[in-house]
């Protein structure tokens, strides 16, 4: 199959599979004689399991390693377990700072009540406040 129809199938945009491919998640496809890329259901398998891993938050990295032990079927699991743990204590880990933020902004959001002109404001003069931020948790930026 051509890489248009192989993105369709995955419910993927052709631009993804080509970004995989140069990350070297999914294995690069074969060209025809016309230079064409030929992608076979291999392909198709893998790319829907690293969008489904994708859709968990998993890093590339943590990916190549699963692709990897998909590769190895006999071998133990154990690996595979403890990247689902490291990756669940991770998600564990930003929900506490998601719910650390939300007291934060409902706290904020509770120094303004009504319309009022932007020079008596509660929430920007509280926001203008000079005081330690270090004890504020800061979270990386797209989450």
């Amino acid at each position: 199959m051509k890489i248009g129809e192989l993105a369709r199938l995955a419910g993927c945009s052709v631009e993804t599979v080509r970004y995989y491919e140069r990350e070297g998640l999914l294995q690069a496809a074969l060209r025809n004689l016309n230079n064409y890329r030929h992608y076979d259901s291999h392909h198709l398998e893998n790319l829907k399991f690293i969008r489904r891993c994708r859709a968990l938050d998993m890093t590339h990295e943590e990916i190549r390693a699963l692709l990897q032990a998909r590769s190895q079927p006999d071998a133990d699991c154990g690996a595979v377990n403890a990247l689902i743990d490291r990756h669940l204590h991770h998600v564990q880990a930003k929900i506490q700072e998601l719910k650390a933020l939300e007291r934060q902004l409902t706290e904020l959001r509770g120094c303004c009540h009504s319309n009022r002109s932007a020079r008596h404001c509660g929430i920007l003069r509280e926001l203008e406040q000079t005081e330690d931020l270090s004890a504020t948790p800061v979270l990386p930026r797209g989450i």
